[in-house]
């Protein structure tokens, strides 16, 4: 019994070195101990009450699907550097809590997969972790440090890691820089200006929104994407968006619509009706056909199954071989016992027959 019960301390004291060795080793942690020089001067602060994070905003943090945070003081000798880190359920909640944060007159920066500054505070996400860093000052280095947090942050398994692909479809031409926007629900869409109200969306029907801004000859226009599981649900919806928003006979007010397989295209605001038409024509559905199913090679094609069928093949052909060589020569040695001087090693040569033709 002591012998049983001694193995797992054994190997629990033998993993504690390991552990200790690497500070980065917590599952549940967001932010590592230490990065670039940087460590943390206190415990950090976590929680998974969205209020805590913003809380004007929090139902919104909701919808996007927000998990928990993490607040943690970095220090190094005269230096102090705050991190927020705000973790959701996958990429999608993290890039659209990032668009709503971003501002549109943030400089675009290389950190994590998608990064805005102003000034001293840097926003960027990097998987499904929205991170906020609040720095004393601005150095030369500090992009390259806050690179390296990035590489920290955990990243999560599976589908969780897709981004969406709604905003793929905005045409970079034209565009606005930093004015993406991307919604999954009616709070979100009420905090972007869109042209249409959630009634008319319907996010109940599985809908995803993303919404951009564009240069005109008139000054900036909206254009606004709504994503549908079917074509079908969006040329229903398409009919109920025409419906709701007639042409005016004056020309103003602007709504000019289509619809490319399951995504519904709005053009909105200050912009010609013939830059309108050239901005819808831009958005264009590709559809992705992708095999979910669980493959694995077939025989045919796995190398090691053919390796072992040439080595049997081999063996099957050298086992033959022997047995054809064993029952040639026995038949031979039983000949000449049976019939001896008669098959073979005969004393009398046989005369070979010749034609002599000439």
């Amino acid at each position: 019994m002591k012998r049983i019960l001694a193995a797992p301390i054994l190997l629990f004291v033998g993993l504690l070195p390991a552990l200790a060795a690497n500070p980065k080793a917590k599952p549940d942690s967001l932010l590592p101990d230490t990065f670039a020089g940087w460590r943390k001067s206190v415990p950090a602060r976590t929680s998974a009450n969205p209020a805590e994070v913003d809380k004007i905003n929090s139902e919104l943090l909701k919808e996007y699907g927000f998990d928990d945070f993490e607040d943690a003081t970095y220090t190094r000798p005269d230096r102090k550097l705050r991190i927020k880190a705000i973790r959701f359920k996958d990429a999608s909640g993290a890039y659209g809590a990032f668009t709503f944060y971003k501002a549109p007159e943030m400089q675009t920066e290389k950190i994590g997969d998608q990064a805005a500054s102003a000034n001293d505070r840097v926003l960027f996400y990097r998987g499904n972790v929205l991170v906020q860093a609040v720095l004393d000052r601005v150095t030369p280095m500090s992009a390259a440090e806050l690179r390296e947090l990035a590489q920290d942050i955990p990243l999560p398994t599976g589908s969780a890691r897709n981004l969406p692909s709604l905003p793929m479809y905005l045409p970079r031409q034209g565009y606005v820089s930093n004015t993406a926007k991307y919604v999954v629900g009616p709070l979100g869409l009420a905090n972007i200006g869109a042209p249409i109200p959630a009634e008319q969306v319907e996010f109940e029907r599985g809908a995803e929104l993303a919404q951009g801004q564009y240069n005109s000859g008139k000054g900036t226009a909206t254009l606004t994407l709504v994503s549908y599981p079917t074509p079908q649900i969006a040329g229903e919806r398409l009919h109920a968006m025409d419906a709701a928003h007639p042409l005016p006979q004056d020309g103003s007010g602007l709504f000019l619509s289509k619809r490319s397989g399951p995504l519904v295209a709005i053009v909105t605001g200050a912009i010609s009706p013939r830059e309108a038409k050239s901005l819808l024509a831009s958005v264009n559905y590709d559809a992705e056909v992708t095999w979910n199913e669980r493959t694995g090679l077939s025989p045919r094609d796995n190398v090691g199954t053919l390796l072992a069928g040439v080595i049997v093949l081999t063996g099957i052909i050298i086992g033959m071989a022997l047995v054809a060589g064993i029952a040639f020569g026995g038949i031979r040695i039983l000949a000449k016992r049976l019939f001896p001087d008669r098959v073979f090693d005969r004393s009398r040569d046989v005369e070979i027959i010749e034609l002599k033709l000439r």
